[in-house]
């Protein structure tokens, strides 16, 4: 049996390539009949997200991300604090929207951003879509930060990487999707100054996120994308089914206790 709110929300965290899993979540929904009214998203959360609020099938999704090559050298930033320009991310954004604004969407979307100059995480829901989406995914030290409206923003995972509290006002229902696992690990994957920098980084994100995981319905983690490296393109199938799989099962395991 379809579930059925007047206003579902779909909050969809930051992970970088784990993020591909989110995919596979909303083709579960679409083929168990759940369509929701608004999304939030974090990252790579607020990427999909944006193609879910436009109407994009899940099909076009994949297709964009094996078409993509972001590290190509082409991209890369120069006089610029980043490796990567974000503004070469516009140019396989564009043709995926008819208009750069939120007003064009045809679901209520909400993009975590980190404003670097006040310091505070921000929600941004109207004006330029394009460049709030690359605001949002602007991991920093590879990609340089991105100028809107005269502020300057960073990753939205920097302050919100799971941006389920913004739909909790306007949802009666929530499903939530979080792609950042933390796994226990063996002390000799701590062996460089940059691993231990990663790790420190990754249990304060997801200390500070886990408290938030029962607001939504429908909480849905993925298993197996622990080993899947945040920039990694190269397994855009396997990490959607991941999410597709996870999805399936907790919809419907949700629905049965429902009816029981």
């Amino acid at each position: 049996m379809p579930i059925t709110y007047t206003n579902c929300g779909l909050a969809l965290s930051g992970g970088g390539a784990r993020g591909i899993a989110h995919i596979g979540v909303i083709k579960a929904m679409e083929e168990l009949g759940i369509e929701a009214s608004h999304v939030s998203g974090t990252s790579m959360g607020a990427v999909i997200g944006s193609f879910y609020a436009v109407g994009l099938s899940t099909g076009a999704m994949v297709d964009f991300f094996r078409k993509i090559n972001l590290f190509s050298y082409k991209n890369y930033a120069r006089k610029m604090p980043g490796f990567i320009n974000p503004l070469v991310f516009e140019k396989f954004l564009r043709p995926c929207f008819e208009k750069d604004d939120f007003s064009s969407l045809k679901r209520k979307l909400y993009i975590a951003t980190t404003n670097l100059l006040t310091g505070k995480g921000e929600i941004l829901t109207d004006g330029q879509l394009i460049k709030a989406i690359m605001a949002s995914a602007s991991f920093p030290g590879i990609f340089a930060p991105v100028e809107l409206n005269n502020q300057l923003y960073a990753d939205g995972g920097i302050t919100n990487n799971y941006p389920v509290g913004v739909l909790k006002p306007h949802c009666d229902f929530i499903i939530g999707s979080y792609v950042s696992p933390l796994k226990t690990i063996y002390k000799k994957e701590l062996k460089s100054t940059m691993s231990v920098i990663n790790r420190v980084f990754h249990v304060l994100m997801y200390n500070l996120e886990e408290p938030y995981f029962n607001d939504a319905d429908i909480f849905i983690m993925p298993e197996g994308l622990s080993n899947v490296q945040l920039f990694n393109l190269k397994q855009v199938d396997a990490i959607m089914e991941a999410g597709y799989t996870a999805a399936s099962a907790a919809i419907k395991n949700y629905s049965r206790q429902k009816m029981e």
